[in-house]
């Protein structure tokens, strides 16, 4: 299959705007191909895509929730038709592998879907007053305008669990996707108009980091949802704050997986391979952080050892391919200057570690897996986002715990045992949004709650009926009859 470069647009008020693109995206599987052409947004393009939104919120807010449901609803099938060709595009221009690029594809259409009947179920509360001959009612309201600023490692899933329940609620939005991965985004957008949105309700600005931050500024954005490095995530809060506008971050993990001696050695090597190494690691709910217990630590780092280093890693296309590239060719040094940092701290690298020459020439890492490392070295404090595992040896289950719940990050967090009474300990105590049993760290249902604790998340839960937290606002009307 020939797959020719796509000249992207932005989309303002319904329809695609010309522009220069003055760079492209490159492959991260095979530098020499072009995927696409990117246009450069600057504030002209946010303040008309801003100004679209905003003559659009009236009409959408006040239509009938059977319209936003039919819309999300259209464009969840189309998608879902769709999902190979989307998912393909969304490999070549992230790295992940087919299998996963098609796999999040579908995971998108199925949040359009759902957000489609949330549409219809977005409710009330009817109360007796405290006063005779008096009724109270609780009803939700559309906020308005959403900046909506996504990250590269999840180029449509999330967009789609940021956008989804914001037109669903009958919210007008602008989106500002990820530098790296615009034509995943676009593709999306196209979709939902193709299914019937109003002009105006979606807009989409490509460019860099200046139009999310003239999305945070801008006096007629009610609301920015923010994925990304907590660094930039601290600056949003900041911006939102100054004119008290609602703010909502996802700023990441380091996210602990503690194994116990009696974990079933298989499960346990399983589910730290899968959530340590597979999407390259470029997850936010990655276990990073493996805390092994002494009784089983040597047998279990030798046999994910052996796993992780039998892992294929190539070209994102390639069917038997099990790890794709880096994103960028700056995350793929990011992720090998950790790895020096942590081999100059005393870690000792029992697979991976090198630099590969593979053909076609790609941004590459290989599955690498780091022990003898101690609980405070730097490479078991920050987030690497790469196939980058580090291991802590620990005695017992609480000197684990402490490992485990220590640090900034508060995201996600997991344990193998078969004791309930260490699996239910955990999950009461851990300071994590998010907690799994013989279980990846990564890996969580669409219909329910995502958020952290600590510097991982602020402001309201994504995804789920939660969503309704952040993209309504509740009115109490009080009637004497």
């Amino acid at each position: 299959m020939t797959d020719a470069p796509l000249d992207l647009h932005h989309w303002i008020g319904g329809k695609k705007v010309a522009a220069d693109r003055p760079s492209e995206r490159r492959n991260p599987s095979d530098l020499d191909e072009v995927v696409a052409r990117l246009p450069d947004a600057g504030q002209a393009e946010v303040d008309a895509a801003v100004a679209a939104a905003r003559a659009a919120f009236p009409g959408w807010s006040e239509a009938s929730p059977e319209v936003r449901a039919d819309v999300l609803d259209r464009a969840g099938q189309l998608l879902w038709d769709r999902r190979e060709v989307v998912g393909r595009l969304l490999s070549r221009e992230e790295g992940k592998t087919l299998a996963e690029g098609i796999a999040e594809t579908g995971r998108a259409a199925r949040i359009l879907r759902y957000f489609a009947g949330e549409a219809l179920r977005l409710h009330g509360q009817a109360l007796d007053s405290v006063r005779p001959g008096v009724s109270v009612r609780t009803r939700r309201r559309a906020v308005g305008v959403f900046g909506l600023i996504t990250p590269w490692n999840f180029p449509i899933a999330i967009p789609a669990w940021k956008l989804a329940p914001a037109l669903a609620f009958g919210n007008a939005v602008v989106i500002k996707p990820a530098g790296p991965t615009p034509a995943t985004a676009e593709a999306l957008v196209a979709i939902l108009h193709e299914a019937g949105l109003p002009d105006g309700v979606l807009n989409l600005v490509i460019g860099r980091g200046r139009v999310g931050q003239a999305l945070v500024d801008d006096p007629d954005v009610d609301g920015v949802s923010f994925t990304g490095s907590q660094g930039v995530g601290a600056g949003v809060a900041a911006g939102c704050a100054a004119r008290q506008a609602r703010c909502q971050l996802e700023m990441g993990g380091k996210n602990p997986l503690v194994v116990l001696d009696d974990a079933d050695l298989d499960r346990a090597v399983t589910v730290a391979l899968d959530g340590g190494f597979f999407s390259t690691g470029q997850r936010c709910t990655a276990s990073s952080r493996l805390i092994v217990q002494d009784g089983i630590h040597d047998r279990f780092v030798a046999a994910l050892a052996e796993k992780a280093a039998a892992l294929r890693v190539g070209n994102a296309l390639d069917p038997q391919t099990q790890v794709g590239p880096a994103a960028t060719d700056d995350q793929m040094e990011t992720v090998h200057r950790w790895i020096d940092t942590a081999r100059d701290e005393g870690g000792r690298i029992l697979c991976g570690g090198d630099r590969l020459d593979l053909s076609p020439r790609g941004w590459h890492v290989p599955p690498t897996l780091i022990v003898d490392t101690a609980a405070d070295m730097k490479i078991n404090a920050n987030e690497v986002f790469g196939p980058v595992v580090s291991v802590v040896r620990v005695k017992d289950y609480e000197e684990a715990f402490a490992v485990a719940d220590a640090g900034e990050f508060g995201l996600s967090s997991g344990i193998v045992t078969q004791s309930l009474k260490h699996a239910t300990d955990f999950q009461r105590r851990i300071r994590a949004g998010m907690t799994m049993v013989n279980l990846p760290t990564a890996g969580v249902d669409y219909h329910v709650p995502f958020g952290g604790t600590k510097k991982s998340s602020f402001g309201p839960r994504e995804q789920g009926f939660a969503a309704a937290d952040f993209y309504t606002w509740t009115q109490t009307s009080y009637v004497f009859a």
